[in-house]
């Protein structure tokens, strides 16, 4: 049984992709882990330089570009875990890795990242999910690497502005938490798929992602879905990873359709049916209006850039 299993879903990043797994192979200390990277349907030169330059690597060349949690459940089912416990053998969870990670390409890991994360969770009993501080090439925070859940309050909070102008506030600034020292490992409702470290028994118990997402949101329901089945997740201040973010999406009118689509999604499936109808009105008209903006904004700035299926987190 090994320790860690790694899903990397790469689209289009081929130099990306080599210094991620650079870095992941150069990671320190006693730790067992095996890679699978799903490359999702780029058509370049991605896969080949996986086979060449990584022959460790379980490599899934997808057909389809199904989008984030369409790649990363069928790198997860690779590494044997299973939409439900349901329906396996006794005593097949114990033969999966101890923990699985979610890691885009555009992230580059120092030497110790892993084996720390990996501590950090065996320390932690009741933790389903951890990751790590999350930084851009500037060294600024990447402000998603530490969430709230976006419920009507906290999503009207967002569209209306006031986590922007307000961001130490802990009333408006819970969207990214920005009120909270980046420097303190906390408690938080999510951490982004970027890197997202999660324990066995809760996906086992949970299930995988929920492919009604294409490339967002997916890891804040993944993480809601844990923490009602009683799980904890966490923001580890103590491990700093370089997050290159944007590599191809920045403008993209998929991006920010998908983006805008998600917050939908998230908000039908978790609250609609306990929202009052006034805010749960004001909650879709702000997603309807603020989307319409962004990508009429993109179409005046020209055509759409392509899309990383991994996503840039927002």
């Amino acid at each position: 049984m090994d320790d860690l299993g790694i899903v990397i879903v790469n689209y289009r990043t081929p130099r990306l992709l080599r210094e991620c797994l650079t870095s992941v192979f150069a990671s320190q200390g006693d730790l067992t882990y095996q890679v699978c990277v799903v490359d999702n349907c780029s058509q370049d030169e991605s896969c080949r330089l996986v086979e060449t330059e990584f022959p460790q690597v379980r490599l899934v060349d997808s057909e389809v570009n199904g989008g984030y949690p369409y790649a990363n459940n069928l790198g997860l089912r690779i590494l044997g875990f299973g939409p439900s416990g349901a329906s396996a053998p006794a005593g097949a969870a114990d033969l999966l890795p101890r923990y699985a990670l979610l890691l885009n390409p555009d992230t580059v890991l120092p030497p110790t990242a892993l084996p720390d994360m990996v501590a950090f969770l065996d320390e932690r009993p009741e933790a389903a999910v951890a990751g790590p501080k999350l930084v851009r090439q500037d060294g600024s925070l990447d402000l998603a690497c530490r969430r709230s859940f976006p419920s009507p309050e906290v999503s009207f909070y967002r569209l209306m502005g006031l986590s922007r102008l307000f961001p130490k506030s802990p009333r408006f600034g819970r969207y990214n938490m920005t009120f909270l020292d980046p420097a303190l490992t906390a408690e938080v409702d999510s951490v982004v798929g970027a890197f997202m470290m999660v324990r066995r028994e809760a996906i086992v118990q949970v299930g995988l992602l929920d492919e009604r997402f294409f490339m967002y949101g997916e890891d804040l329901d993944w993480a809601l879905r844990m923490k009602r089945a009683g799980w904890k997740v966490y923001y580890n201040a103590a491990v700093t990873v370089l997050h290159y973010k944007e590599a191809a999406s920045r403008h993209s009118r998929k991006a920010h359709y998908e983006f805008y689509r998600a917050m939908y999604l998230f908000y039908r499936k978790h609250y609609a049916a306990t929202t009052p109808a006034w805010l749960g009105m004001l909650v879709v008209l702000g997603i309807l209006v603020r989307g319409g903006l962004a990508m009429a904004a993109d179409a005046v700035r020209g055509p759409a850039r392509s899309v990383l299926a991994e996503g840039e987190r927002a």
